[in-house]
């Protein structure tokens, strides 16, 4: 397997350590531009309805001062689908919210949420930007995604990151098998949540993956090495995998 599979590191909990004294600093926009300079092949940001970490000018400002593809997660809430509308981002990935979560619990549940997907995803596509769906690796919602239009499913790899043992090689399997079906319904794939050093190189492994998001493990390494580090690392657990 040669192909090399991209490194997009999510941003958000560097605004969340800023938000937290509601300052300046440390700044999301300058953490993404060590990132891209280290070898990160994107920026991947979510903006909350609770603006809990990145602000509307975080996503504006890395749009227009960062040379890298930018990611721009988003829910279905209609204030932030006209902001994800406006802000340029080179690619969409909607994701499911709930306000009381500590950070996105599950895969979107693209069979009941199949009207305002039909009608957002052509929206989105418009605006010139590339639209994936974030689910957990189930047939159903694979198929759904497909049906729906979507150039990408990004697959939920929560369950296999929290899993042990035996539990966490059936989850390495679902997300295996759910790649290749991804692939046979004619979707690209990628995959991300609660990726680690640790765990990494088995996800990294997957046939057929085309990139990787990862934020929170990358943003704590990076309080120890630095951010230019912190990516060269991850960077080399993924090459190490794909090789």
């Amino acid at each position: 397997m040669s192909e090399r599979l991209r490194l997009h590191v999510n941003v958000d909990h560097v605004a969340t350590v800023r938000q937290a004294r509601r300052s300046s600093k440390p700044d999301p926009v300058e953490f993404a531009r060590a990132c891209v300079e280290a070898g990160a092949d994107g920026i991947t940001v979510h903006l909350r309805k609770d603006r809990r970490h990145i602000q509307d000018h975080d996503v504006l400002r890395l749009r227009n001062s960062v040379d890298a593809f930018l990611n721009f997660e988003l829910s279905l809430d209609p204030e932030i689908v006209g902001f994800g509308l406006e802000c340029g981002a080179h690619a969409y990935c909607i994701v499911p919210e709930n306000r009381q979560e500590v950070t996105t619990e599950g895969g979107l549940d693209v069979l009941s949420e199949r009207a305002r997907l039909s009608s957002l995803i052509p929206r989105l596509q418009a605006a010139g930007g590339l639209v994936s769906l974030f689910v957990d690796p189930e047939p159903e919602q694979l198929a759904a995604t497909a049906e729906l239009g979507a150039e990408f499913v990004e697959l939920h790899t929560g369950t296999y990151a929290n899993a042990a043992g035996g539990e966490r090689d059936r989850e390495l399997g679902r997300l295996s098998e759910a790649a290749a079906a991804a692939r046979d319904l004619g979707l690209r794939v990628n995959a991300g949540h609660g990726l680690d050093y640790d765990n990494v190189a088995p996800v990294a492994a997957i046939a057929g993956l085309e990139e990787l998001n990862i934020g929170h493990a990358m943003v704590g390494r990076a309080l120890l090495v630095g951010a230019a580090e912190c990516v060269r690392e991850m960077r080399a657990a993924m090459d190490a995998a794909r090789s």
